[in-house]
């Protein structure tokens, strides 16, 4: 066979290959077509407005007394129905009012304002007519200055070397040299964890009541006040859970940055672990 002949051969064997290259590219074409419609169907089902059957009653809505209607039908004669009425239970209104705290204003007449328009005789006071309104009190911030007094006795100074310094008792704070105090971390944190709010947003909110915190500050308060504090309630839920027999985990990647001997790429993981009252899980 010579050079001609192979190069007949080998052209024969890549049309073979072209056509069934592009056979196969149309049948993926097509799936990928199949596949986008039911995607499409799919979001049109789930977010797109539902279709709204009619009722097949509803079609004699306006005849419905011509259908139904039997001049020969006696009509029914009077009962008397004696029966007892419950008792009115307390409303959802009440029951979540009745634990908040009440402020309560009253509005009068002024004296010289309780005469009758008619004969000119003194008002007395017939009945009240009442009005309930939720108020929020928004969130504020205020400066808690703590002013350590400082003791020494005058008599001992002139006469003694060392004189005795005594200091008032005072709390420590949460976070020395910090303006951060154990209502304020608690607001960040219940805000962040609780309330899903990012610090930059929180930034955002201080910023709107007079107040420059930073994000970077408030990141460095929480990571200062996890482990001196945190960490007390950690280990000791640590003890609890190592006494169970069975517990349920939850694992998630994440990635940290500026972890100690780690790139940023690399995948982290955090671990959640909770345990059940249940009789089941303890069966």
């Amino acid at each position: 066979m010579n050079m001609q002949d192979n190069l007949v051969q080998i052209i024969e064997q890549l049309n073979e290959k072209i056509l069934l290259l592009e056979q196969q590219n149309a049948e993926l074409d097509a799936k990928l077509k199949w596949y986008e419609e039911q995607f499409r169907l799919s979001r049109q089902k789930q977010f797109g407005p539902s279709s709204e059957k009619t009722d097949p009653e509803q079609l004699n809505l306006f005849n419905e007394a011509e259908d139904t209607a039997n001049p020969e039908v006696k009509e029914p004669t009077l009962e008397t129905i004696t029966y007892k009425r419950r008792k009115k239970q307390v409303g959802q209104r009440a029951k979540m009012l009745e634990d908040l705290p009440v402020e309560v204003i009253e509005y009068r007449l002024p004296e010289d304002e309780q005469v009758c328009p008619c004969c000119q005789g003194k008002l007395h006071e017939m009945s009240t007519q009442i009005r309930q309104e939720l108020k929020i009190i928004p969130a504020q911030v205020k400066v808690v200055k703590h002013i350590q007094y400082i003791y020494t006795c005058r008599q001992c100074e002139p006469e003694i070397t060392k004189t005795p310094i005594i200091k008032a008792e005072m709390p420590n704070p949460i976070l020395p040299g910090s303006l951060a105090s154990p209502s304020m971390l608690a607001f960040i944190m219940d805000q962040k964890y609780t309330n899903s709010l990012p610090l930059y947003r929180q930034e955002q909110q201080f910023s709107r009541l007079g107040i420059g915190l930073s994000r970077q500050t408030m990141a460095n308060w929480l990571l200062s006040a996890a482990d001196p504090w945190l960490k007390v309630i950690y280990n000791r839920m640590h003890e609890e859970l190592i006494k169970r027999d069975i517990l349920h985990a939850d694992e998630t990647t994440l990635q940290v940055l500026r972890e100690p001997g780690r790139s940023a790429q690399s995948k982290s993981y955090m671990w959640l672990y909770c345990y059940c009252h249940s009789k089941l899980a303890e069966s």
